[in-house]
């Protein structure tokens, strides 16, 4: 076993490798690939129906963009010398991504909450995945370069900070360090309290929200209780689909430890629904399942999507995991500070893996594009922190803090690396609006 003073030494010897200015160059490799040959490669196995609705969304601004564009970015990294500082990625790591979720004990925790392209990998991608997309929130928000710029700087240097700080720390303190939700509220300063409380609230009840989703038993004459028929966004499935689907629950129960098969085993499915949600994941199998505990009053809501290969694997090391559901699942309890108990996965129809979660009940969204600078900044801080965390517990932290190091030489590199790829995100949402103009590409805005 290596002492700290070696593994710091490790994290200093890769300066020498890739040095910490070096991160700050944003140069497009002459053998980058065309983005949207890229998007039309991975929409090739997506339902097609859905296929123009991502693209519709992808079209709406360039952090819509940004957000369906992680195999694009992942090729641009991919194209770049690692420092050889594995974590466990989160693989899509956008300020869009992180949210406020529920522990096992129902305590409210603010983290990392998307983990579809999950996959070991060098640490600097992560960053500079959440850096680039704080600044092309900000700069469709109306900041100047400038202005994103800081916003940028915000999220890394708070990132580096608290890796040196969890550096100090033991290794059990490491694991269990947690974002509390109440983090969030420096945001209400600058005249955001009423919105912050709404948020909190949404946060702590969403719950009874999610009975929202449901038709209550007898409401429409059917004499049972369903999931609400909402096209595109929520499509009931057919009973062959439902049967399908019931059968794939039941396999699912492998996935988890004796006592939560218990659980689980005490709750029905009631019904089915494919649903479509997000920007990136639109197009991949998605469904939604209705299940009864005790009775009526007390429903479970579970959230099933497909897992194909991420997006990292054609430029890191394969999978450890023969089934990707497994890949997702596995890869969020190393990163996530705690997740849900029915975390799971299973192989459903045609052979494909999915991954299984109950829907996103305490998950409190900050809405970005409304967030001032000063805001914006807070909460990219609170992002930075949150994936520091994440690769405390995932990577070598001691080697991770010896070479980001004491000054900012890194947190500045980033940024101008964000600047500049917020630069380069906004040419590729550019032309991905000329292909859809002149026919090439086909969109259709939900209604």
């Amino acid at each position: 076993m290596t002492t700290p003073s070696e593994r710091a030494a490790r994290g200093r010897a890769a300066r020498k490798r890739v040095s910490r200015s070096s991160h700050g160059r944003w140069i497009p490799s002459s053998q980058r690939p065309d983005p949207l040959d890229v998007l039309e490669r991975q929409c090739r196995d997506r339902l097609s129906d859905l296929v123009p609705l991502r693209y519709a969304r992808m079209a709406a601004s360039p952090l819509g963009f940004l957000r369906g564009a992680a195999a694009v970015m992942a090729a641009d990294l991919g194209a770049q010398t690692g420092t050889g500082l594995t974590v466990q990625l989160c693989g899509d790591a956008h300020l869009l991504h992180f949210g406020v979720h529920a522990s096992p004990e129902r305590t409210l925790l603010f983290g990392i909450d998307d983990f579809d392209e999950t996959l070991p990998g060098p640490f600097e991608w992560d960053v500079k995945r959440l850096a680039a997309s704080v600044a092309v929130a900000a700069l469709q928000n109306g900041a100047a370069e400038a202005g994103a710029r800081r916003a940028a700087l915000a999220a890394v240097q708070a990132y580096r900070t608290d890796v040196r700080r969890l550096a100090g720390l033991g290794e059990l303190a490491v694991w269990y360090e947690r974002v509390p939700a109440d983090a969030l509220l420096p945001l209400v300063r600058r005249g955001a309290r009423a919105r912050a409380r709404a948020t909190d609230r949404l946060a702590r009840t969403r719950h009874t929200g999610l009975r929202t989703l449901v038709v209550p038993a007898g409401a429409d004459g059917t004499g049972r209780r369903h999931i609400v028929d909402d096209p595109p966004f929520l499509e009931r499935v057919t009973d062959v689909d439902r049967a399908a689907l019931g059968k794939a629950f039941s396999d699912h129960r492998s996935s988890l430890t004796g006592e939560r098969r218990l659980l689980l085993d005490r709750y029905r499915l009631l019904d089915a629904a494919r649903e479509t949600t997000g920007v990136g994941g639109v197009g991949t199998r998605c469904f939604v399942l209705l299940l009864e505990g005790r009775d009526e009053d007390d429903p479970l809501v579970l959230r099933v999507k497909e897992a194909g290969r991420s997006v990292l694997e054609e430029y890191l090391a394969p999978t450890a995991h023969s089934h990707q559901g497994r890949r997702v699942v596995c890869g969020r309890r190393i990163a996530q500070a705690a997740s849900d108990v029915l975390l799971g996965w299973m192989t459903g129809p045609e052979q494909r893996h999915f991954h299984w979660r109950r829907l996103g009940d305490t998950r409190g969204p900050v809405e970005v594009e409304a967030l001032s600078p000063a805001a914006l900044r807070d909460y990219a801080r609170l992002c930075g922190r949150a994936l520091a965390g994440a690769h405390a517990r995932s990577g070598d932290r001691i080697a991770l803090a010896a070479y980001l190091g004491g000054s900012d030489v890194f947190d500045r590199a980033v940024a101008d690396f964000a600047l500049a790829y917020a630069r380069q995100n906004a040419d590729d949402h550019a032309s991905l609006g000329a292909a859809i103009a002149a026919g090439v590409i086909t969109a259709a805005p939900e209604a």
